[in-house]
């Protein structure tokens, strides 16, 4: 099949874009539409939570999202958060975004692949000691905080924002080749705005293990997959892809 027409269900980037490159290099049409809609809780919100952000050592983020609404969110309780707090991250991806707010040092900024049961792993038996605050939107998966519950390390789930599904109706999904997903959220916004959407020969691309187990859930196929050795971020995957065509 010959992809011509790619959507991703983000907002596009406000600067030079890979995708731009990879429109042009393969000659295929991208659009961007935000599938989904963020909306952090107030420091109102927030408090009713009764969440102490700096009782805890470390802060554990699945997305940037969760690092733009930590720190907004920390800045309007005019918190400081200390240098010395560490973090650990998702991906590489996600660590790297960290850069916007913070000096990237390598020794308290830590990744996983992917998967939840990778920042156990990046945490090891050095950091089990951290209190971790688990930086989460209001529908995360509940096996988030299940994997350090069973890793026995001190934790707190704060929830920082919440997600909702964007309006969806002025899209024609059948005039594109693939779709894009970064998120679990974005398949469920797709299904609950087309529940009658059929993949037939509609390529998906699914970033991160949580958005590909939603794609599943909902009994659609990848095509794609990011991050992995070969293309450590969607846009190198989508190239990888597009070569072979």
């Amino acid at each position: 099949m010959i992809i011509k027409h790619v959507l991703i269900a983000q907002t596009a980037p406000a600067g030079p874009s890979p995708y731009a490159e990879l429109a042009e290099k393969y000659n295929v049409t991208v659009d961007f539409c935000p599938f989904i809609r963020v909306e952090r809780l107030s420091g109102k919100e927030f408090r009713t939570q009764r969440v102490d952000i700096l009782s805890h050592t470390a802060v554990v983020f699945i997305s940037r999202t969760g690092i733009d609404h930590f720190f907004g969110l920390c800045e309007e309780l005019r918190i400081a958060v200390p240098e010395t707090m560490k973090y650990f991250c998702l991906t590489e991806s996600i660590a790297f975004y960290l850069q916007k707010y913070i000096v990237y040092r390598k020794r308290k900024i830590f990744y996983g692949n992917g998967t939840i049961e990778s920042i156990i792993e990046a945490i090891g038996s050095k950091h089990k000691g951290e209190i971790f605050l688990l930086a989460l939107a209001s529908n995360s998966k509940p096996e988030i905080q299940k994997a350090f519950e069973k890793a026995k390390m001190k934790h707190t789930k704060a929830i920082l924002y919440r997600t909702e599904n964007s309006d969806l109706s002025h899209i024609n999904l059948s005039r594109y080749d693939m779709m894009v997903f970064y998120s679990a959220a974005e398949v469920k916004s797709l299904t609950d705005n087309f529940p009658e959407f059929k993949q037939n020969g509609t390529k998906l691309a699914a970033f991160g293990a949580a958005t590909l187990k939603a794609l599943k859930a909902a009994k659609l196929k990848a095509a794609v997959e990011a991050p992995t050795p070969e293309a450590p971020s969607m846009a190198k995957a989508l190239e990888l892809f597009l070569a072979k065509k």
